[in-house]
């Protein structure tokens, strides 16, 4: 079996004297593993780092086996991130969320081309933090863990829509939520799909939002928490 496909390089970690196992997140194939022989020497360790975009050859006995990658690169995303530390640690955290959550070997074609896109934006500091809840909470979505968010859970109402319920996992209006405000998860507008400006606040308030339900509903499966380089990108928007 094999197949040609173009990925993103999520992560890789030595494999014996010189070969490294490297997980890409391919577009047509979902997430997957091989074997690169030589990944460890210097030629291959700049194409292996996460985050490049690469066109993956990947030949095995069978479905089950692990197999081995020719790869060749299409975009050095980790070399440009490098020039800016905001930029690196959103493409680390992204690549290590993708990493955790997705299932191997299950094409999912619209978290990737989303994944795409956020990595393509990270030069941007006014766009990429709200870009990146807009694809978390795609990919709850797309692993089937959608957020109910265009209409209140009590009411039915679909104004004023201000809080997310951690329970319901849909949308609660200002009126409804009030009681319970202590412990409802914020809801900013543009994660409902309303146009003007995102400050970073509203940001970060969607990124905690999303943050939660990838961990309470996906990740807690395999007792697994968010990785630290999502929680480190969190804490370097904060201080800005």
């Amino acid at each position: 079996m094999n197949f040609i496909d173009q990925g993103i390089v999520l992560d890789a970690r030595a494999h014996g004297e010189t070969a490294a196992v490297v997980n890409i997140f391919t577009e047509e194939h979902g997430r997957w593993a091989g074997l690169v022989y030589g990944g460890q020497g210097k030629r291959m360790r700049p194409i292996l780092q996460p985050g490049n975009e690469v066109k993956v050859d990947w030949k095995g006995r069978g479905e089950d086996s692990l197999g081995h990658f020719s790869l060749e690169m299409m975009r050095a995303r980790a070399g440009e991130a490098m020039q800016d530390r905001l930029s690196l640690a959103g493409l680390s955290a992204a690549c290590a969320l993708a990493l955790a959550t997705l299932p191997e070997r299950e094409a999912h074609k619209r978290a990737y081309t989303a994944m795409a896109v956020l990595l393509d934006n990270l030069d941007d500091l006014d766009f990429w933090p709200a870009l990146m809840a807009r694809w978390e909470l795609g990919l709850l979505a797309e692993l089937g863990f959608g957020l109910t968010l265009d209409r209140c859970a009590s009411t039915g109402v679909r104004d004023d829509l201000i809080y997310v319920s951690p329970r319901s996992a849909c949308a609660v209006s200002a009126e409804a939520g009030e009681p319970y405000k202590d412990k409802m998860l914020p809801l900013p507008a543009f994660l409902r799909g309303k146009s003007g400006e995102i400050e970073m606040a509203d940001a970060l308030d969607a990124l905690h939002t999303t943050g939660f339900f990838i961990e309470t509903r996906i990740l807690h499966v395999s007792d697994k928490q968010l990785p630290e380089a999502r929680l480190r990108v969190i804490e370097l928007l904060k201080a800005q």
